[in-house]
């Protein structure tokens, strides 16, 4: 059995909404968030920085006002994209937020703050 690749653009799991960890290189930098656009000059995401995310958890999770940042990256910045999916028992980043927050992490990167 062979892998089969996207044939067409809708089976491509890198759409905007998807929820991705974007790893740069020079400097080496990892963010998590929603993408918002993907070109062949870069993504455009509406996220945080990993190193920053249990800070941001610990402001959602306190009320504090606080939201994700609208950034570009272009590609030649870019490494890798990867969806934000759980690794066997180690939960995904979008998970860890949902069950620590209560929230959707859809609606916290749209700007909404229900659960």
């Amino acid at each position: 059995m062979t892998a089969r690749g996207p044939t067409s653009s809708s089976d491509c799991p890198f759409q905007p909404g998807a929820i991705v960890v974007i790893i740069l290189s020079n400097p080496r930098e990892k963010f998590w968030g929603s993408i918002l656009s993907l070109k062949p000059e870069g993504v455009s995401i509406t996220g945080v920085d990993v190193a920053s995310f249990d800070g941001f958890v610990q402001m959602l999770k306190s009320g504090e006002p606080c939201s994700p940042g609208v950034l570009f990256f272009p590609m030649h910045r870019v490494d890798r994209i990867e969806l934000d999916l759980p690794e066997g028992p180690v939960p995904s980043l979008s998970q860890r937020l949902t069950s620590k927050t209560g929230l959707d992490v859809k609606a916290v990167f749209a700007g909404e703050r229900r659960s």
